[in-house]
């Protein structure tokens, strides 16, 4: 539902922002048979996990691939009528391209162990059986510290931890620098080591799920269009261009909101689902000084920058996950075989040290994308033909040292208020995962909330 067609009823349940955390709340009401409305700022639904035509290029809000350990967000397609199989390709390997050396890893232990055992005892070049040795004990020390030490952990910069424990700068820059600045764009110096091994302790029980997956199309298309469809096919209205101005609030209590175009809609309650830097502006105009905030409040943000370009050609022989390390890459992939599906070229790039590149212009950060891609040998991007700088200044917490403490659980200490987004409080950190479980969680809250208020 767009924006124009207004509402006239008065929601039993408002949820603000139609990303993956405000969808999975939403369908969790809608399915417990609660009068829901999505209101989505954007012109489509998926908030971080969106793609739409930006001035005739076809884009996504961010690199995103999807993690074959999760659990919450396979089980909510599958209830939604959505074929996991169908929307996502699995990889069979990844690479990590270092100016100096390269390595391909297999990623798929269950359908192809050997290939996934090779990559482990080869790729000597990248890695050396010395560095491969200094790994054990810093892996091994690490997720025993993430269960009996996590406090401890988010003090640690991920670099400190690892000299620590031995590992070599070899390995440190050519593996743990992929696996940290290219996944979260923060530099090795910055990144929590409790972010760090948080993100792949939950694969631990489930080491033969550890693989990644390839979007079959943009993920409003394939993914978080028809979970939105799919809330309405059960009674709930989702209506993009519909941006929240404000909270309204009496007494200490939400009784709605007003949109930008001055519409007011009233709720009993209230789930705010914009990313971090969005909550904090609306939960900050009406609760700024309410110490159940300040937690939120001291959570620092962080922005992001990507750069998405066609080429002539190809950039990659396959759409599997790259590192760069060494360089401005993060992650990315050649997509015009899976996400953008064309005969010619097609990439997306997470840039890291996003700090730096923020306030850019796009030929400037497009330059040092493609000065990077030269650097680790692959010219396709000398054939491009038109490109995209995708950024936003505070989509994300930052998995930076001290700030786990910080994140806030979904509900809050005004009656009718909850939060759901990544960065609240639950096991899978900034991801698709994460979002997912906050979702269902808030709903959750807000459940027991209706069930207490009738007693």
């Amino acid at each position: 539902m767009n924006s124009n067609e207004r509402l006239n009823d008065t929601s039993q349940v408002i949820v603000i922002g139609a990303g993956l955390a405000g969808l999975s709340c939403a369908f969790e009401l809608v399915e417990k048979g609660i009068s829901v409305t999505v209101l989505e700022a954007a012109p489509q639904v998926g908030g971080r996990t969106a793609n739409w035509n930006e001035d005739g290029m076809d884009v996504e809000s961010g690199f995103h691939k999807f993690i074959g350990y999760y659990v919450a967000l396979p089980e909510l397609l599958q209830r939604a009528g959505i074929e996991l199989d169908k929307i996502v390709h699995w990889e069979k390997t990844t690479q990590i391209c270092h100016p100096e050396a390269q390595g391909i890893f297999g990623l798929d232990p269950l359908k192809a162990p050997l290939k996934t055992i090779a990559g482990a005892l080869g790729n000597n070049d990248l890695l050396s059986p010395m560095d491969k040795a200094s790994l054990l004990p810093f892996f091994a020390a690490g997720f025993k510290d993430y269960v009996a030490h996590p406090e401890k952990l988010d003090q640690i910069p991920i670099r400190d931890y690892a000299f620590e424990h031995g590992v070599t700068i070899d390995a440190l820059e050519r593996l743990i620098e992929p696996l940290s600045s290219g996944i979260f764009f923060l530099p090795v110096e910055q990144y929590s080591t409790y972010a760090f091994f948080g993100l792949f302790a939950p694969a631990l029980p489930r080491p033969q799920l550890v693989r990644i997956g390839a979007f079959e199309g943009g993920m409003t298309d394939v993914m978080t269009g028809p979970l939105a469809q799919a809330i309405e096919q059960r009674g709930g209205k989702v209506m993009t261009n519909a941006p929240v101005e404000q909270l309204i609030v009496q007494n200490e209590r939400v009784h709605g909101v007003q949109l930008q175009d001055g519409t007011t809609l009233h709720a009993e309650q209230i789930v705010v689902a914009v990313n971090i830097g969005q909550a904090k502006r609306l939960i900050g105009q009406a609760f700024g000084d309410h110490e159940g905030f300040a937690d939120l409040m001291k959570l620092e943000i962080m922005p992001y920058v990507t750069v998405q370009f066609e080429a002539k050609e190809k950039l990659a022989h396959a759409d599997h996950t790259l590192f760069g390390p060494g360089t401005q890459l993060g992650s990315f992939s050649e997509q015009s075989r899976t996400t953008f599906k064309r005969d010619t070229g097609r990439t997306s790039i997470i840039l890291v040290d996003p700090d730096e590149l923020i306030d850019l212009p796009d030929e400037d950060i497009w330059a040092k994308a493609h000065t990077s891609l030269q650097q680790i040998g692959l010219d396709g991007a000398n054939t491009m033909t038109d490109y995209r700088v995708i950024r936003s200044p505070d989509s994300f917490y930052r998995l930076s040292t001290g700030n786990e403490q910080h994140r806030p659980r979904q509900t809050t200490p005004i009656p009718g208020l909850f939060l759901a987004g990544d960065y609240t409080r639950q096991p899978l950190l900034a991801t698709m995962e994460g979002a997912t479980i906050s979702g269902q969680r808030a709903a959750r809250a807000l459940l027991k909330a209706q069930k207490e208020k009738v007693r």
